[in-house]
């Protein structure tokens, strides 16, 4: 992964509302219910963690994450396409975990749809654990909902 990495010269910057455009778009092509314009201002003006992992003018991924009081609730991470399967995600957990730690959090909590079997498997690779369920938790088109896997992750 390292090599990888430092041939892609890619890094950690905040996400800012200058490059929300950039994420919206990569939000656009990997979800068919995307986080809004709205979502992620709101998410910054709260103060939410919210990291892009870049190359240079290239966003390779970002996540947006809510400290709690012993707790970080990771909200959304997402690699763009062209770079998934490829490591990133882990190196996003990884950061996300490093920050937690930093903040005195002891868990790391996340949702995930119930149907995303590719992202479920990440997150028990990285060693998240099934938790819970949360009925009809997700929008899943006209009038339909869909269910959420909670998941947590020792810190």
């Amino acid at each position: 992964m390292s090599a990888v990495f430092k041939s892609l010269e890619a890094g950690f910057e905040p996400m800012t509302e200058t490059r929300l455009d950039d994420v919206l778009a990569i939000e656009a092509v990997t979800y068919a219910h995307p986080w809004s314009r709205g979502n992620f201002a709101d998410s910054l003006r709260s103060g939410y963690q919210a990291q892009m992992l870049a190359a240079g003018d290239s966003i390779l991924g970002y996540f947006v994450a809510m400290k709690g009081v012993d707790e970080v609730h990771l909200l959304n991470i997402t690699v763009a396409p062209p770079m998934q399967g490829q490591g990133w995600s882990r190196v996003m957990l990884d950061a996300l975990a490093l920050w937690s730690r930093a903040q005195g959090a002891q868990w790391l909590w996340l949702e995930v749809r119930q149907r995303n079997a590719r992202a479920q498997q990440v997150y028990e690779r990285y060693g998240f654990r099934r938790v819970g369920e949360r009925k009809a938790y997700y929008p899943d088109g006209p009038g339909r909902r869909e269910d959420a896997i909670v998941m947590s992750f020792k810190l």
